[in-house]
C-alpha cells in the first residue's frame, strides 16, 4: 500500500511540476522579430473564428502592427462542423482588420498542432522566411515551442489568455499535459 501511495505522490509532483513549466513559459515568452508570424489554428464555427482562434488573431495583428514580422501564415485545414479551411477564415479575419492579402500566407492542409508547424515551415521555406513568431492560447506555447525547434524553425512565441474561458483554457492546460511529453517523445525533426 505505501508504495502505491509513494508513487501516486511522484506521478502527482510530476503532473504538478510540468503545469508550472507549461504555465510559465506560456506567461513569460516573449516574441522577437522574425521573418513571419505562424498563427495556429483552432475551431471555427461555421465560416467564423471561435474566441480562442479570435484571440489569437488579435494577438498576431498586434504583434504584426509592432513590425516584429512582415508576413503571416494562418495555418489550419477544414475540421467538422467548419464550411470553409481555417486558414481561409483567419486571412479573411486578417484582411477585414487591414492586413494587406499579399503579407498573409495560407497554410490550408493541417489538422493537428504538429501538422500545423510542419507544413508551414514548407509554405515558409517556398517564401524564402526561415524565422518565426508562433502565435497561440499560452497553454499551447511550449508544446509548439519545443515541436518547432525539432523541426528546425527558428521561433520565438507570442500567447493570448482569455480570462472570461477561464474552463477552456484550464481544460486546455490538463491536454498539454499528455501533449507536451507526446512532443517531447514523439515529434520527429525534418528529414
Amino acid at each position: 500500500m505505501t508504495t502505491i501511495v509513494v508513487v501516486a505522490a511522484w506521478i502527482l509532483l510530476g503532473l504538478i511540476a510540468l503545469a508550472a513549466w507549461i504555465v510559465g513559459f506560456g506567461f513569460t515568452a516573449k516574441p522577437v522579430a522574425s521573418d513571419c508570424i505562424i498563427v495556429l489554428g483552432c475551431r471555427l464555427y461555421g465560416t467564423v473564428p471561435s474566441p480562442f482562434l479570435a484571440g489569437r488573431l488579435d494577438e498576431a495583428l498586434r504583434v504584426y502592427n509592432q513590425g516584429l514580422a512582415p508576413y503571416i501564415v494562418v495555418a489550419g485545414g477544414q475540421g467538422p462542423g467548419e464550411d470553409i479551411t481555417e486558414a481561409e477564415a483567419m486571412k479573411r479575419y486578417l484582411v477585414e482588420r487591414g492586413v494587406p492579402a499579399d503579407r498573409v500566407i495560407l497554410e490550408d492542409k493541417s489538422t493537428s498542432t504538429e501538422e500545423n508547424l510542419r507544413f508551414s515551415l514548407q509554405r515558409m521555406r517556398e517564401h524564402g522566411l526561415s524565422s518565426a513568431i508562433i502565435v497561440s492560447n499560452r497553454y499551447h506555447l511550449l508544446r509548439a515551442s519545443i515541436m518547432a525547434k525539432k523541426m528546425g524553425i527558428e521561433s520565438s512565441c507570442s500567447g493570448v489568455f482569455l480570462s472570461q474561458y477561464l474552463s477552456s483554457e484550464v481544460r486546455g492546460l490538463m491536454r498539454e499535459l499528455a501533449g507536451v511529453p507526446y512532443a517531447l517523445l514523439f515529434v520527429r525533426g525534418n528529414s
